[in-house]
């Protein structure tokens, strides 16, 4: 549905996006993530037509952005970050606006606006003027916008910025109904946004693409990925510590040393190793050495230890 090819985009001599490709399927929901200044935004308004590409090719249900923009971007809704809005609009009035932009007019009209009003939760506010408005009630009525004419491709840029967390909560919601018939591509520097809603994600750093895979691959680029946190009722942790270190595919064995009551070990499997398999033969160990394992714990791995890694040039 969206399909972005060898992208380029320099500001003079800055080169802001550097060769970055990627497609989007109808179902999905990319988020696009990266530090600041590290291209995203640029990749998105590229993707809008709101600025030109260097070079490269950006196609939105097979129209090209470029040659076929009004056919490309009538697909589209886009909530940009810090949306602009007309302060002397009513809330009601501004979406009155964007349906009539967007082509919409009499009782079609009425029903769009009425929709989006209702879905982003904005009717205690509809006849407010847009100054009078709090930041994430502001942020609403840009997302009404951005949804009012039901696109088959939806580009959110911090989506939920500015909101408390209950509202946080609504949007994320929505966001998910909605992906089910649509495109959904989310800038976000929230990464319990990514885990929570994205069923896929993008990392730019330094305007090249560095990861795209879902956030489960992602976790598993962390280094305690796979680690294993047993707890024993009784035994000396040391000594057991010890006897797992000698297990195949076993990088390190340490002892939990601010446990007073029970021998807490934590285990932590080599990347080469099959971390199954590796749990497996600890397994048989405990058994077999007749300790008492009272529970385990496998560490799932860190969005933000990942993210942090690959951003610094560390984990690749």
């Amino acid at each position: 549905m969206v399909k972005v090819k060898s992208l380029y985009k320099w500001f003079g001599s800055k080169l802001a996006v550097d060769d970055v490709s990627f497609e989007v399927s109808r179902g999905e929901i990319l988020g696009f993530i990266g530090p600041n200044g590290a291209g995203k935004s640029t990749t998105m308004r590229i993707i809008t037509g709101f600025i030109p590409a260097s070079n490269g090719t950006v196609t939105v249900g097979g129209f090209d952005i470029d040659s076929e923009p009004v056919k490309a971007k009538s697909l589209m809704g886009y909530l940009p970050e810090n949306a602009p809005l007309y302060a002397n609009m009513t809330v009601y009035g501004f979406l009155n606006f964007a349906a009539e932009m967007r082509g919409f007019h009499g009782t079609e009209k009425k029903r769009k606006i009425e929709n989006v009003l209702s879905t982003c939760f904005l009717d205690p506010v509809r006849h407010q003027s847009v100054d009078t408005l709090s930041k994430g009630y502001r942020h609403r009525t840009c997302l009404a916008q951005s949804i009012i004419h039901d696109p088959d491709v939806l580009i959110l840029d911090e989506p939920t910025d500015g909101l408390d967390p209950n509202q946080k909560r609504e949007i994320r919601n929505l966001i998910k109904s909605m992906s089910r018939n649509k495109v959904i591509i989310l800038s976000t520097h929230i990464l319990e946004e990514v885990e929570a809603v994205c069923s896929r994600v993008l990392i730019i750093d330094k305007g090249r693409k560095i990861f795209d895979g879902s956030s489960a691959e992602m976790k598993q680029k962390s280094e305690n990925a796979g680690a294993l946190t047993l707890e024993f009722a009784g035994g000396n942790a040391t000594e057991i510590a010890e006897r797992l270190k000698l297990v195949d595919g076993v990088a390190k064995s340490e002892t939990d040393e601010n446990s007073k009551d029970n021998a807490i070990v934590k285990v932590t499997p080599s990347k080469q190793a099959d971390r199954c398999e590796v749990r497996r033969k600890i397994y048989e160990v405990v058994k077999n050495q007749g300790w008492n394992l009272s529970q385990m714990k496998i560490e799932e791995g860190r969005l933000d230890e990942v993210f942090y890694n690959m951003t610094k040039n560390e984990l690749i």
